[in-house]
């Protein structure tokens, strides 16, 4: 059965990746051609006005509805994954999708990906609370509709699966990953189906022009990483100016303060609006097929423009986001990534020609890796970049390239600051993700890893003097009961021949005494989730039982098991199966 729902997580989240496309396109179409007509009035000026009325409208939606669906939403993700059992309100999905999809139609400079992890997160969420699952399973079909939302977003079914695991979750293996696995194949296959197999990005076919380029790369990585730290303390800035300073202002009406920031921006320099690549609605209500960052790629945009764009693009996203709107910080990274590396290759052009190669090569290759490394750096997360700019641009040339300035980037970044903009996000909330890692560390570790297997049994026609016996024999103070068939009957304790004192009289056998009901663990629970079950209950050991033939007995958890698995979580070595 959880095979099953982290594939309709999948396909949910995959349809929901399709349906928030078409959603974005709907309401650009609105706003910059519609809107084109309406306020023709205005002139040319009118776009300046679009990302106000967006925003007016995303304030309320947010405000009256749920507040939650504000700002990027990986952050909201991580924070019910942390703290809050994996339940996400079964509202957000909906209110998310409206919201940004409305914020980024209307020119708002917020990216689709990080929202559409939210919206597959919640779709994962409501499903595991509607079908009462446990918090474990509960988490599991998040992480799953996470990992279908980029999987669908970007047609990168690795690259999803890496999201939920280094970024999402923050470790790479775990128990879960078959089932993220298949849930991002199958929100892959959906979106494939639906449209088309294309690349994120179409580039020429770039690669290494030679190999004295390494120690550019290495400086891209540096610079990356700086311009990834400098743009989380701006955006936090932002976000504080309209917290603290605006207090005075209504929540829901920020963030058209935040539009009025975009839309004047966007007015000189329209590459500024939405997402920042691919096809989209622009003034006049044209639909253009290349935006900023493909430009860039392209190698098309010249030096000052390229730091112009980069600059203005993390004003307009820290004003979007940083009043309130609702968006990711994922496309604009990659926008200010590729401007960043196309005037770095530029630069280094100008200086070493004979070594960067020709013009639209070195501004395009460096834009690349600019791109990742950036993104890398800005999201803590250096696998997911590598992974994902391959499957994004199929482009497999530029490897040593990009993992060398992705490396470098993150190096650079984690030094500095060791919160990425997602965990900078919770830790001003007062999420301490990382506090709250070493506390979970039972979470990491599942009952068949560290259960004692082939534990002593009795029988229910065992007589109370042979199992004293045995008790004295072992040194144990209870033990599973099975059948003649070897299916769990219950448990007995000592605690249970010490009740039955005052009958010792009569001819009495486990079987009149034994616990028929025990609270039962599975070996794919974590061990911090079945030491939920009890309850607080005063018991020392779980009879760990087959979850497909729940009478079937595997082994017990015991405390000493228990105290074996904590210590070795926190000193991260690896727990194993023990016989005694």
């Amino acid at each position: 059965m959880a095979t099953t729902l982290a594939v309709v997580t999948g396909l949910l989240a995959g349809l929901g990746a399709v349906g928030f496309r078409y959603m974005i396109r709907g309401f650009g179409w609105l706003f910059f051609n519609r809107g084109a007509h309406l306020l023709e009035f205005l002139g040319d000026y009118y776009v300046i006005v679009l990302p106000v009325a967006g925003g007016l409208l995303v304030g309320a939606i947010i405000y009256f509805l749920a507040r939650e669906a504000k700002g990027e939403g990986p952050p909201e993700v991580m924070e019910a994954v942390a703290i809050g059992g994996g339940r996400i309100r079964q509202r957000v999905a909906l209110v998310k999708s409206l919201a940004s999809s409305i914020c980024i139609g209307s020119g708002g400079s917020v990216g689709r990906e990080g929202p559409m992890v939210h919206i597959g997160a919640s779709i994962g969420s409501t499903i595991g609370q509607r079908f009462n699952m446990s918090e474990d399973w509960t988490k599991t079909l998040l992480l799953c509709g996470a990992a279908g939302g980029i999987s669908a977003t970007f047609n990168a079914p690795l690259g999803g699966i890496l999201f939920a695991l280094e970024i999402v979750e923050r470790k790479f293996v775990g128990r879960n990953f078959a089932f993220i696995l298949v849930s991002s194949i199958a929100a892959d296959l959906l979106a494939h189906s639906l449209l088309g197999s294309d690349p994120s990005f179409v580039i020429p076919d770039y690669s290494m022009y030679s190999y004295w380029e390494i120690p550019a790369y290495i400086a891209l990585g540096v610079l990356a990483g700086l311009a990834a730290v400098a743009f989380g303390r701006f955006f936090f800035l932002c976000q504080d100016f309209f917290k603290v300073t605006l207090h005075k202002v209504p929540g829901y009406a920020k963030p058209a303060i935040g539009g009025l920031t975009v839309g004047v921006i966007g007015f000189f320099y329209p590459y500024i609006f939405g997402v920042g690549y691919g096809r989209s609605y622009g003034p006049g209500g044209e639909l253009t097929s290349l935006g900023g960052a493909d430009l860039a790629l392209l190698g098309q945009i010249g030096f000052f423009t390229l730091l112009i764009w980069m600059v203005l693009k993390i004003v307009a996203t820290s004003a979007t986001l940083g009043s309130g709107g609702s968006g990711g910080v994922f496309a604009p990274s990659l926008f200010i990534g590729s401007m960043l590396g196309g005037a770095f290759g530029l630069a280094f052009h100008d200086v070493f020609p004979a070594v960067a190669g020709p013009v639209p090569d070195a501004a395009g290759s460096y834009a690349l890796i600019g791109m990742g490394a950036f993104f890398a750096a800005v999201v803590h997360g250096p696998m997911t970049a590598i992974i994902l700019l391959f499957e994004m641009t199929r482009n497999y040339n530029l490897i040593l390239p990009l993992m060398t300035a992705v490396i470098v980037s993150y190096a650079v970044a984690r030094t500095l600051n060791r919160e990425s903009i997602y965990t900078m996000g919770l830790a001003r909330r007062g999420v301490d993700i990382h506090r709250r890692a070493q506390t979970d560390a039972l979470e990491a570790v599942t009952v068949g890893e560290v259960m004692t297997r082939d534990f002593p049994t009795v029988l229910p026609s065992t007589t109370l003097p042979q199992l004293m016996d045995r008790f004295h024999e072992s040194g144990h103070h209870g033990f599973p009961v099975v059948d003649e068939w070897g299916d769990l009957y219950g448990i007995v304790t000592l605690e249970d021949v010490e009740k039955a004192t005052p009958h010792k009289d009569l001819p009495l056998t486990i079987a009149d005494i034994a616990t028929r009901s025990p609270v039962v663990a599975y070996p794919d629970q974590s061990v911090k989730e079945a030491l939920g079950q009890l309850g607080g209950r005063h018991v020392g050991r779980i009879p760990v039982v087959d979850r497909t033939y729940p009478n079937r007995l595997l082994g017990v958890l015991r405390r000493r098991d228990v105290v074996t698995a904590y210590v070795e979580a926190m000193s991260a070595k690896p727990a194993r199966n023990r016989v005694t």
